[in-house]
């Protein structure tokens, strides 16, 4: 199968590691592109709810996937988000064509993409993170009662997919103006600072808007995620686009004789980075 060749990927919230997941389909988006650059902007691994006991083998190949596209020699950016936080002690390592950083600017085509996760904006993450944690384990939760609403609805009612989180933030005042607040901001720091194009993740809302204001215009672009809407950016031919990837049943094909890429076992990563001590994170740097 051709590879579509494209400047720029950015993916995020994959949330590796959770039942939520939908590793299986990243993995056939992944095997049909050939980008120069890779970013993967936060929430990759959620560390947040990492355990030695759930972590399926469509998991582990998303990581060889990865590897594999460092091997074909495609620049990937790491920039870390909340559910990956841990990361921030390594910011700015680098090792080959990895590069582990919180925000990241990209010239292209002499433009500037002001590219960070977004967490930096969620009140919640400053004040009460153990609120945001026990979200993240509502809403996973949410996502696996949904599935089975899902899998009833379609085999049983004949019916087509809901989704329940959608229906609850929608349904909630708050969560809309969270939205609605987080956008507005990155949008104002992007004009302030002269960036034509913002890109984001963390809310799990796909999104391309131009906006233009009194001070200036930026094109406010977001990921989405890859637990519900299966979104991503792409850019090529000069321009952003945003991916939604086709309601199919993913490849389930064997791949992994293609995959043969030696990675550590997750006892390992378990070890040297999830139970690692913390290490006091500084920096000086600003959005």
């Amino acid at each position: 199968m051709a590879k579509r060749k494209l400047k720029v990927a950015v993916i995020s919230d994959v949330h590796l590691g959770t039942y939520g997941c939908r590793a299986k389909e990243l993995n056939s988006y992944l095997k049909s592109i050939a980008p120069e650059i890779l970013v993967l902007n936060g929430d990759i691994i959620d560390i947040w709810q990492f355990s030695k006991r759930y972590w399926p083998e469509s998991h582990m190949k998303i990581v060889q996937r990865i590897f594999k596209l460092l091997a074909n020699g495609t620049k990937v950016y790491y920039l870390t988000g909340n559910h990956d936080e841990m990361l921030r002690k390594f910011t700015d390592f680098k090792m080959g064509e990895l590069e582990i950083l919180d925000k990241l600017v990209l010239d292209l085509d002499g433009k500037k993409s002001w590219i960070f996760h977004g967490d930096v904006f969620d009140v919640t993450m400053k004040s009460a993170k153990w609120l945001a944690k026990l979200g993240a384990i509502g809403y996973d939760t949410l996502i696996m009662i949904n599935g089975l609403v899902n899998w009833f609805s379609e085999k049983i009612l004949r019916k087509g997919k809901v989704s329940l989180s959608k229906k609850v933030k929608n349904s909630v005042k708050s969560a809309i103006k969270f939205i609605d607040d987080f956008e507005q901001t990155a949008i104002d720091i992007a004009i302030e600072n002269g960036y034509d194009y913002v890109l984001c993740g963390h809310i799990h809302q796909p999104a391309f808007r131009q906006v233009t204001t009194p001070k200036g215009n930026t094109l406010y672009l977001n990921s989405g995620d890859w637990i519900e809407n299966l979104t991503a950016l792409e850019y090529v031919d000069g321009k952003w686009n945003l991916y939604h990837h086709p309601n199919t049943k993913p490849d389930d094909q064997n791949d992994d004789e293609e995959l043969n890429v030696k990675l550590p076992n997750m006892e390992m990563l378990y070890k040297n980075i999830i139970q690692m001590p913390n290490v006091a994170f500084t920096s000086t740097s600003k959005l």
